[in-house]
């Protein structure tokens, strides 16, 4: 795939417009940070060349200015949200997070509780934050939020919030999902600070959708497939466009709330330093586009992608028809259709000719490798397998792993554990390709070409384990399902 973006150049531009941004206030900026800091698959999937800890990197060259806080809502720990991507609650994902960031260099100051209302999951989670050394903050639920704004910019308002003491010129404002309270807690903190007499300001960090690209552009597209749970939509900002007579791309619900955050910065500074939600902005992405034609044709694959992720999470109940029909305009829009999926169609005839399960892969080659569903291997298995081998120039009929070794596996499952799981699991064929290595150079070699299959894309016939879709994801392979249950 052709590269569509410079990433040095992102990171350039990126730290310097902020820099430029916290000098326009009192040398203080709480910078709400959308979407992730790290681990962003969704934009390097885009932007070809863009790599999925950019925007860190990005940070990293301004970490000595940098103070990270992290807003949870109590809500979300009492009912013990999940982060989808990675299956992991969000009070652990906070702790990741924090451990991620000081890993790095990044200042991490204090942790703060949204929405708070003495739930015990949340009383529990903040012992264990100061059980760590941790300066724990609480916000509670303001009557009229965010309508409200005499109230809200009041002593029974903002007022009841504890100040945040920060120390650092650039304060990031991060959570472990969406809906944790980023916005309200930089609002709360700038009411604050104008109270210690600080005039501090607030910018919004958003990669997508990219506000200098068209409309319609696939990349902002493809933002839409990506959020169409959440209902977001890429409108034209009607005030910058009324301000500055220029065209300009933003969604629906910072346009719907900037006349409230308008109305609260005249509250609290006595005027407003921005004109329209784009303004309120600070991403250079766009810049940083290297060739529009391989970013386009890279956001019509995701497009494709979150079309079958689309028709899985509507079996399962995830999302309802509205967002499933939303996902179809997307692709008509996009001008793409969704039975060109190379791996897809592959998959599909590999099916057919075994008249079971199958799963195929396309490699960044464009060759194509297929599997299908055994006595012993599932589909994804299989298909893993066998594209190793061609990565690694060994012939197909190669047996890597003995089918006693793999039988005595399944016999340790099912007669020992009482794991009731006829088929192995892409992570147990790797571990024992791995212990196989020690005395086989052909499973050494397999071993030695697993990071050929990063970007690569991939298609199964039925809808994956959670297992087997947690060891792709490791892989940073781009799975796809057909909307079907059954053994792969």
């Amino acid at each position: 795939m052709k590269k569509a973006f410079s990433n040095e150049l992102y990171v350039e531009l990126q730290s310097k417009h902020i820099q430029e941004r916290i000098q326009q206030f009192d040398n203080k900026l709480y910078l709400e940070f959308g979407g992730k800091l790290f681990d962003d698959h969704h934009a390097s999937r885009v932007l070809p060349g863009f790599e999925p800890d950019s925007k860190l990197k990005m940070l990293l060259t301004l970490k000595d200015k940098v103070e990270v806080i992290i807003a949870v809502c109590a809500k979300d720990l009492e009912r013990h949200k999940v982060r989808g991507d990675l299956g992991i609650s969000y009070d652990d994902e906070v702790f990741r997070l924090i451990d991620e960031y000081k890993r790095v260099g990044l200042y991490v100051g204090s942790i703060t509780i949204t929405q708070y209302q003495h739930q015990n999951a949340a009383d529990t989670f903040k012992n264990k934050l100061e059980n760590r050394g941790m300066r724990v903050f609480i916000q509670y639920p303001i009557e009229g939020y965010p309508h409200d704004v005499n109230h809200i910019i009041s002593k029974e308002g903002f007022g009841k919030n504890d100040y945040i003491e920060t120390t650092k010129p650039l304060i990031v404002v991060t959570a472990p999902g969406p809906g944790s309270g980023k916005m309200s807690t930089c609002l709360s903190q700038l009411y604050h600070e104008h109270l210690h007499g600080i005039h501090a300001g607030y910018a919004k960090f958003e990669t997508f959708p990219i506000w200098n690209l068209p409309l319609k552009h696939p990349v902002n597209l493809a933002y839409e497939a990506a959020t169409i749970d959440l209902n977001d939509v890429n409108m034209i900002d009607p005030f910058h466009l009324d301000k500055y007579h220029v065209t300009t791309v933003n969604y629906n619900r910072d346009i719907e709330i900037f006349p409230v955050l308008n109305a609260m910065f005249n509250k609290i500074f006595g005027e407003s330093p921005y004109a329209s939600p784009t303004d309120m902005g600070v991403n250079m992405a766009g810049y940083a586009i290297i060739d529009d034609e391989a970013a386009k044709d890279a956001s019509c694959r995701e497009i494709v992608r979150r079309y079958y992720h689309a028709q899985v999470d509507y079996l399962m109940g995830k999302i309802n028809t509205k967002s499933l029909e939303k996902m179809k305009t997307l692709l008509s829009q996009a001008n793409v259709d969704a039975q060109n999926r190379k791996c897809a169609i592959y998959a599909h005839q590999v099916a057919k000719k075994n008249q079971t399960s199958s799963c195929a892969i396309e490699l960044n080659d464009g060759h194509l490798i297929g599997g299908k569903t055994s006595s012993l291997l599932r589909a994804s298995s299989a298909s893993l397998l066998n594209a190793l081998k061609y990565l690694a120039h060994i012939d197909q009929e190669v047996e890597l792993i003995s089918p006693a070794l793999l039988e005595s596996i399944l016999s340790l499952k099912n007669d020992y554990l009482n794991i009731k799981n006829p088929l192995l699991d892409i992570d147990e064929v790797l571990l024992t390709l791995a212990i196989a290595s020690a005395s086989d150079p052909n499973a050494k070699k397999c071993l030695e070409v697993m990071p050929l299959l990063k970007d690569c894309e991939i298609h199964s016939t039925t809808i994956l384990s959670k297992k087997d879709n947690e060891t792709l994801r490791h892989l940073q392979m781009n799975l796809t399902c057909d909307p079907k249950t059954g053994n792969t």
